[in-house]
């Protein structure tokens, strides 16, 4: 089947965080929204399809998960990532963002410390924060317009009250792609300082040119020891509204530890929709991704021309996973505040600002581009005249 992702599809009134809640976070309704991290493409039909079917059964009573839906876990992990995985390494958050904050909780004290390397999703922050952990910033290092870990930062951060790694991979909102050797060392650390690692692999799917991901745990003997790794459907699929993730979890004592939080914030059962998508998503979405996939990485390279030859002035760095796009604004001068207005006033866009990052992303702002290329022209359009208009306005 072929599939169509020129289409674009209303979604205003539908309690769309992304286009219903534009006056909320931006002052302003009229603007082209490219923030949450969703698509604006159509769930795939054959998801659809399985929640209908689902839906005309007349009782949504307690549902578990059956062998199937493991089964599903199982193959999709080994045909996508080369990773053979064990059923009883499975368990369940209704989110990555829970399973985050789960994980605080089950492997740290209050007042032990967690690592995060910024500039990053926003959610790591709060996961740390809300539970009375000290937050540590390993910041990441950018060189040339490309980001790499600090590893002798790291290793000077670590001491006796540090329990706890979360890892953005691949890296929201820089785009990178952790390398094996990146991997290697990181765990060589984490390995020998006790330290273990929440790996946030969401986005592990949505590959830019050819790339592949390498599954954190996989690297090592060592690495399997001390990774939690996150999954879910939610941004491969545009499922994020069905509330279902995995943790693969292959070191006994770090899954009974999760589970008995799990069990006892009484959250385990899952959505009886986001059960089904899921294991929809996962037998039959092959097909649909290697699409989305080509017409994804057609909206990076007609961006990056886009740039390149009519906005020069606005550097992208190169990304190398995700559909969510860094954005160097730096050379307008302005304010953080200024450039905020700037893009949301003059440009009449919705974009992400790089200081909800953390350390780092002042400058910056997150664009995503995962909707009709029409939308995104238009977008990029209305900012090529913001940006001349400024610029011709400093003369």
């Amino acid at each position: 089947m072929i599939y169509d992702f020129d289409k674009i599809t209303q979604r205003e009134n539908t309690s769309c965080v992304k286009y219903d809640l534009r006056k909320e976070f931006f002052g302003k309704a009229d603007l082209l929204p490219l923030w949450v991290a969703d698509m604006d493409f159509e769930t795939p039909d054959f998801i659809r399809e399985a929640v209908i079917e689902r839906a005309n059964h007349p009782i949504y009573g307690y549902t578990f998960r059956s062998a199937s839906f493991n089964d599903s876990i199982i193959r999709w992990m080994k045909l996508r990532h080369a990773w053979d995985i064990n059923k009883d390494w499975i368990s369940f958050s209704p989110g990555v963002v829970p399973a985050l904050n789960m994980a605080v909780l089950s492997y740290t004290r209050p007042g032990e410390k967690v690592i995060v390397q910024p500039p990053v999703y926003f959610p790591f922050f709060t996961a740390v924060k809300n539970h009375d952990r000290e937050l540590v910033y390993n910041q990441l290092r950018e060189t040339n317009g490309r980001y790499e870990m600090d590893f002798e930062d790291l290793e000077k951060k670590i001491d006796d009250k540090t329990k706890l790694l979360l890892l953005c991979h691949p890296h929201n909102p820089v785009g990178r792609l952790w390398s094996k050797h990146e991997l290697e060392q990181l765990v060589d650390i984490c390995h020998r300082k006790k330290i273990i690692i929440i790996s946030d692999e969401i986005h592990s799917d949505l590959m830019l040119n050819g790339n592949m991901h390498i599954p954190l745990a996989t690297i090592s003997p060592q690495a399997a020891e001390i990774t939690v790794t996150c999954i879910a459907p939610s941004k491969t699929f545009n499922l994020a509204g069905l509330g279902s993730s995995a943790l693969i979890i292959s070191n006994e004592d770090l899954r009974k530890s999760y589970e008995k939080t799990l069990d006892h914030i009484h959250i385990g059962m899952g959505n009886l929709f986001g059960i089904t998508s899921m294991e929809a998503a996962y037998n039959m979405g092959e097909d649909w991704l290697d699409q989305m996939l080509v017409y994804l990485n057609g909206n990076y390279e007609f961006m990056k021309e886009f740039f390149e030859k009519r906005i020069p002035k606005i550097k992208i760095i190169e990304a190398e996973a995700t559909y969510l796009i860094w954005l160097d604004f730096r050379s307008l001068g302005l304010s953080d505040k200024a450039l905020k207005e700037f893009v949301i006033q003059r440009a009449g866009l919705g974009f992400n600002d790089g200081p909800m990052f953390g350390p780092g992303g002042s400058g910056f702002q997150r664009i995503n581009i995962a909707l009709p290329r029409v939308m995104l022209k238009k977008a990029l359009e209305q900012l090529e005249k913001a940006v001349n208009e400024f610029f011709n306005g400093k003369e």
